[in-house]
């Protein structure tokens, strides 16, 4: 058997993956171009990049702000749309070394936590993140007093792989090893259903890259993270 001829890897386009397997059931679009609500993320691919599906996703995308795309190559975009962001960022894989930390209460997060996690990642900037992005999968926290001021969460979930996202702490509150303690336990929770964990990282936030390769995870290979906007 060919390269060509084998399986893609799930996590190669895993906006598509995700949206064709464990999380269909969010999946608005057909065969050709599909997204998540927009209510929850900005998340959309297509089966290729013919102009028939660059057709299908303008006629999807049509009158939301943005869609953002993360695909193994490079998307050239056809007349009708607009590039708002083409960098490429990190896909790392692997199972965060265990940290935990006395006296620090790791919290499930929920929809009474909404303003709290909107606020901290306008904040922080970890990605796009809205009112419903926590309807994607466990989101956990810390607080301090009633503040919160770090959290991570679950978003794309292609096959049995889940991603961990929403990784981001307080300016006033970082050095504690909050997002190692995060990213050890809701690591070993997506384990414990037998699904693999991963994360996406701009290939520019060269920090953060160290801070997970010293939690053991390893770069599975570089994606394209592109931001669209339908034209007219």
């Amino acid at each position: 058997m060919t390269e060509s001829d084998a399986t893609p890897h799930p996590l190669d386009r895993p906006i598509w993956s995700a949206l064709t397997t464990s999380q269909r059931a969010l999946a608005e679009g057909n065969a050709r171009a599909l997204r998540y609500p927009v209510a929850i993320t900005p998340f959309a691919d297509m089966a290729d990049m013919s102009s028939l599906s660059f057709a299908a996703l303008g006629a999807l995308i049509s009158g939301s702000p943005y869609a953002v795309l993360f695909t193994p190559d490079a998307v050239s975009a056809p007349d009708g749309f607009k590039v708002l962001l083409a960098e490429t960022g990190e896909q790392m894989i692997g199972t965060p070394a265990e940290s935990a930390l006395a006296g620090v209460e790791i919290a499930t997060l929920g929809i009474d936590d909404v303003p709290a996690m909107m606020a901290l990642t306008e904040l922080t900037k970890p990605g796009p993140f809205s009112a419903r992005t926590h309807e994607l999968g466990t989101f956990l926290g810390i607080k301090a007093g009633s503040e919160l001021v770090a959290m991570i969460g679950e978003r794309m979930k292609p096959g049995n792989y889940t991603e961990m996202t929403a990784i981001c702490v307080h300016p006033d509150h970082r050095g504690r090893g909050y997002a190692q303690a995060l990213m050890s336990v809701i690591s070993r929770q997506i384990l414990a259903r037998g699904e693999i964990p991963f994360l996406h990282v701009f290939t520019s936030n060269v920090p953060a890259i160290a801070l997970y390769r010293r939690q053991d995870m390893t770069i599975r290979r570089r994606l394209h993270v592109t931001v669209l906007r339908k034209e007219g």
